[in-house]
């Protein structure tokens, strides 16, 4: 029998996207906008705590097995920022552009070497509303370009630099990026741990 769990977001691509790795467990996966759920404020200190809070969130809202990501870019030359305030670096409604042109703003003069960055992604997951939340936490090392590459992906992806493929995230194809980044890394932990509950 088909178990549904909700994804802590009201983002539909994520929840397609989620069920599409999760194929063949018996999971029907919706996101919790379609169940009427709104979203939770971010009041956490770390990706992790925030996708606890949001996953708490969502099965409370909903009785149901919950899932839930945070994920952002951490720079070493700007001592971790923007961290967990990556969505909203420029301010509470940045859009993707305003968060990458104040990042390049705060690395102007800062030499290529300096420029280590990762991105990192927590996803919570709560088999039921009272249960201890389980972790899955991963990271994508890199380094910030000066200026933006590349018309794939979203956020700060067109100015990431991988290393192992010689290009920035925004010139990856999907499938390689989602098999490559912290989320799709972290996805992977998750998949593998409920296929070891079956």
């Amino acid at each position: 029998m088909t178990r549904k769990m909700v994804l802590a977001t009201n983002n539909q691509g994520k929840a397609r996207e989620l069920n599409a790795m999760l194929a063949g467990l018996d999971l029907e996966i919706v996101s919790q906008g379609a169940l009427g759920v709104t979203a939770v404020e971010e009041t956490g200190k770390s990706f992790a705590e925030n996708a606890v809070l949001k996953a708490r969130h969502a099965a409370e809202a909903t009785g149901l097995p919950a899932v839930a990501d945070d994920s952002g870019l951490e720079v070493d030359a700007l001592k971790g920022a923007p961290g967990i305030y990556s969505s909203r670096y420029a301010g509470p409604k940045a859009s993707d552009t305003d968060n990458l042109m104040k990042l390049l703003g705060e690395l102007r003069g800062v030499p290529e070497n300096r420029r280590g960055a990762r991105f990192r992604c927590a996803i919570a997951f709560l088999p039921s509303p009272d249960a201890e939340p389980e972790v899955f936490e991963a990271a994508w090392e890199g380094r910030i370009l000066d200026a933006p590459r590349g018309s794939n992906g979203f956020g700060y992806d067109p100015v990431f630099w991988v290393p192992e493929k010689g290009c920035a995230s925004a010139e990856l194809p999907p499938e390689e990026k989602n098999r490559l980044s912290h989320r799709g890394r972290a996805l992977a932990l998750f998949a593998a741990h409920l296929r070891k509950q079956q």
